[in-house]
């Protein structure tokens, strides 16, 4: 007589290959809306490319619209079965070579920025936002916040002096009404710079919101804000 652990085995063997092959992540709590400096981008020993359509605008650009969970952690790579499909979005491609350009020399460009961001972060919202929808999302966001005007109001500006990280993030604050995350990197001389700014968004990709989780920065009291 077959041990009844056998029995169980081979009872779950065929819905254990049925299982599907990708991960799908609950649902997500809010978005992290980063936004990047890109002179802080290119002035690093990596440096950076600008893309076939010449050197972006002076202004910081979209690097990416992120779900996260309220306990810091976060899904990525969540369904391999909806692939980055460049024809769905040709009616925002115009905006997104605007707002959302791809600086890096590792090739393949902006669209290759593109598609990893969907498959990477976008595909983690799919509950709520399908391709079209999770680059509009971010276009419309972008379009809602003006970082470089909020700060040049406080006169931060983008000259390559040293400013206090308090007062950046109190600027922003003013112009967005809530409280930003701060990231920072080196240039090529090693000193600290504004790099990134990440706002919280709801789980709809519509509204900013306080966020969640904390917002403490990687950045010294004072950093440096590059020219581009």
């Amino acid at each position: 007589m077959m041990q009844p652990s056998i029995m169980l085995l081979l009872l779950l063997l065929p819905l254990l290959f049925s299982a599907p092959s990708t991960s799908t992540a609950r649902d997500f709590d809010f978005f992290y809306f980063v936004l990047q400096w890109p002179g802080s981008f290119c002035d690093t020993k990596k440096s950076c490319c600008y893309p076939a359509t010449g050197k972006p605008t002076a202004d910081f650009s979209i690097h990416g619209l992120w779900p996260n969970y309220a306990d810091g952690s976060y899904p990525s790579n969540c369904d391999r079965k909806t692939p980055y499909d460049s024809s769905q979005i040709a009616d925002l491609t115009e905006s997104l070579r605007s707002q959302w350009p791809s600086l890096a020399c590792s090739g393949g460009g902006e669209s290759t920025f593109w598609k990893h961001e969907w498959e990477k972060h976008g595909t983690c919202s799919e509950s709520v936002l399908d391709q079209h929808a999770y680059f509009g999302a971010a276009l419309r966001l972008r379009n809602r916040i003006n970082l470089l005007q909020s700060l040049q109001d406080a006169g931060i500006k983008p000259d390559g002096g040293s400013y206090s990280l308090t007062d950046i993030s109190s600027a922003i604050r003013n112009g967005t009404g809530f409280e930003p995350k701060l990231e920072c990197n080196a240039d090529e001389g090693g000193n600290q710079q504004l790099y990134q700014v990440s706002v919280c968004v709801d789980a709809k990709g519509e509204r900013l919101i306080e966020c969640p989780v904390s917002t403490t920065s990687n950045c010294p009291s004072r950093v440096e804000f590059p020219p581009f």
